[in-house]
This record gives C-alpha cells, structure tokens and sequence, in this order.
C-alpha cells in the first residue's frame, strides 16, 4: 500500500508534527521523518519545550552553560528553545524552497503572557523572528 502520509502529501495536504525536541533533532528522527514520511511542518509550543527540556538529560549541558553566562530562567528558556527552532527551520528549510515558502515552516509560540495582547503580540512577534534568525519560522 505504501505509505500513507506520502500520500496524503501526494493529494497537496502538508502533514505537521506537534513536537520538537533534542532528541528528536540529534538522533536524526526529524530528518528521517521528513525524508521519509514527508513531514513538512512542526509546531512548538511551551508545554512541548517543558516537556523536552524538563525531561531530557540532553539539554544539560546548555542549561549548566547557559547558568554560567549568568542567564535567568527565561532568557535560558529562549536559548535553549531558539536552538532547537533554529535546527528544525534547518532540517525543513529544503522543503520550504521547493513550496516557494508555502511549506516547509516550523512554528514558534509566542509566550502566554501575550495571549490577550494583541498589541504586545504584534510588537513582539517580529522581534522573535528577528532573534530565531530563519526564513521559514
């Protein structure tokens, strides 16, 4: 039968994984998903970083880092969290070529505290583009 999210994309539906991680990243899962089951979009959020960063021993070293540099919780949040954006928009950013920047996109939340400012909102998400530094975010 072969596989189905191949076909799906095959019908025009880009298929979206609701998660990012170390793991996923340097283990070479998301890129073999994309290679191979044509994943073309990954979505972000704080509760999926909690859970990759809070249980995880792979951010470890760049969180001792981070503390070193003299970061607080929220700045080494965003360290750590851009990381791993940055390395997805890499992994999806030949995708996101061949769609003329249709596809091929990785997601980053803004934080909670903005969820009912829509000004602060608007202010802040291009700052955050800015810093994430990739086209397809």
């Amino acid at each position: 039968m072969g596989n189905p999210l191949l076909a799906i994309r095959a019908l025009g539906q880009s298929i979206w994984l609701d998660n990012i991680s170390r793991e996923l990243l340097d283990s070479g899962t998301l890129a073999r998903l994309i290679a191979e089951d044509g994943i073309s979009g990954v979505t972000s959020n704080p509760t999926i970083f909690e859970k990759a960063i809070g249980h995880s021993e792979l951010y470890d070293s760049a969180l001792r880092a981070a503390a070193r540099d003299g970061l607080d919780a929220r700045e080494i949040f965003f360290r750590l969290a851009y990381a791993d954006i940055r390395d997805g928009a890499d992994l999806l950013r030949p995708r996101f070529d061949e769609a003329d920047g249709q596809d091929g996109h990785i997601s980053f939340e803004l934080p909670p505290e903005l969820a009912l400012d829509a000004a602060g909102s608007v202010e802040a998400a291009p700052r955050f583009f800015k810093e994430i530094d990739r086209a397809n975010v």
